[in-house]
């Protein structure tokens, strides 16, 4: 089976690759690559994009996707953000890690500015793409 799709993160790879997926390619894909990429997976061979393969790798050595992506937050941010990307509203977090509320928007509005991000949906794809939280994990 060949995966043929427009989402590239770690989540949809590893899900495809779990779901015994031979090859996991991305819909920019050049229509002569996707004809030789059939014949490579009913050769009984497996294959991935280059950039899903460098993500793999990765990986395996134990590295998220982007780890300089974090590296610019302070102890704490990681932990709100992980509260964000769990769908908490910011009085929620505040309860749940002992800060006010207005302390709670503070670090969300850090958040946004350090990750680049136009809203809390941004910061939740952030979360997930950096490996911070995972589907299902704890806390949700």
């Amino acid at each position: 089976m060949v995966v043929l799709t427009t989402f590239d993160t770690d989540e949809h790879i590893f899900d495809a690759i779990r779901a015994v997926a031979s090859g996991f390619l991305l819909k920019n894909t050049e229509p002569d690559d996707l004809r030789a990429a059939g014949r490579t997976v009913a050769a009984g061979d497996a294959l991935l994009s280059p950039s899903v393969t460098r993500r793999v790798i990765a990986a395996a050595h134990g590295h998220r996707t982007d780890p300089g992506r974090l590296a610019r937050l302070t102890e704490r941010e990681p932990e709100l953000l992980a509260e964000v990307a769990a769908g908490r509203s910011n009085d929620e977090i505040a309860g749940r890690l002992f800060l006010s509320p207005a302390t709670t928007r503070t670090y969300v509005s850090r958040l946004l500015s350090k990750l680049d991000a136009r809203d809390r949906a941004q910061l939740v794809h952030i979360a997930y793409e950096s490996g911070l939280v995972r589907p299902g994990g704890p806390g949700r």
